[in-house]
């Protein structure tokens, strides 16, 4: 399959929002091949539709202090944190071609990030119980995901070098007993978010059998 990929830099969280609901509606519409979106986020907590926001441990007015956003969204998961230094991955594709399976989908999500992480000597795995990528009990890759007509949208958010204070305000994805980590925690030096972007769009590839094509970021392109 053909997949074309938008690196975006720094988008905030209601931006991407709206720009994944207009690609998945052309992608429903066979008006375009699948994509992957890339990006950053500023400082947000975001809780799924299955999410409390008793997983939300500090004042909406400590939340105004910290100068972090909060949205509700329409993913699966519970509540999570997304910032600067964390690579968010958003694929919009078919899951038609592939039996729509949503189960698989999780699977190989999974698989481009453990491979990934592997590749800078960090060993990570599944939990059986809970989607995402896991380093003995810590989380340092979330996944949460909305499917629309076999079209997948949101994905997942690999902890590169990203605030790890900011996992304290909250029970990440509703775990009060588990820990967020990051890939500078785990090696104890910051790691290139270039190359961590460009050694996941190379697993992504590979697992989903992809056929990458890098678009240029045009904002007229694909932002509303």
């Amino acid at each position: 399959m053909l997949c074309l990929v938008y690196q975006l830099g720094l988008v905030n969280f209601y931006d991407a929002c709206r720009i994944q609901n207009r690609l998945q509606h052309k992608r429903s519409n066979g008006k375009i091949s699948d994509v992957l979106l890339i990006l950053e986020h500023p400082p947000t907590f975001s809780i799924g539709k299955s999410g409390s926001f008793d997983n939300l441990l500090i004042s909406k007015d400590r939340l105004n202090q910290e100068k972090i956003a909060l949205f509700s969204t329409q993913r699966g998961g519970d509540v999570t944190y997304h910032g600067p230094g964390q690579i968010v991955v958003y694929p919009i594709i078919s899951l038609e071609p592939r039996g729509k399976d949503i189960h698989r989908y999780v699977h190989e999500l999974e698989e481009v990030v453990i491979r990934t992480l592997k590749d800078f000597c960090i060993n990570a795995g599944r939990d059986e119980n809970h989607p995402g990528a896991w380093v003995r009990k810590e989380e340092i890759a979330a996944i949460g995901l909305r499917i629309r007509k076999w079209i997948t949208m949101h994905g997942f958010a690999l902890n590169v070098c990203p605030s790890l204070k900011h996992f304290s305000f909250i029970n990440p994805c509703g775990f009060s007993d588990r820990k967020a980590t990051s890939m500078l925690k785990l090696l104890g030096h910051k790691v290139s978010m270039k190359e961590v972007a460009s050694r996941l769009i190379a697993h992504f590839s590979d697992v989903f059998n992809a056929q990458i094509k890098s678009e240029p970021h045009r904002e007229a392109d694909i932002r509303l």
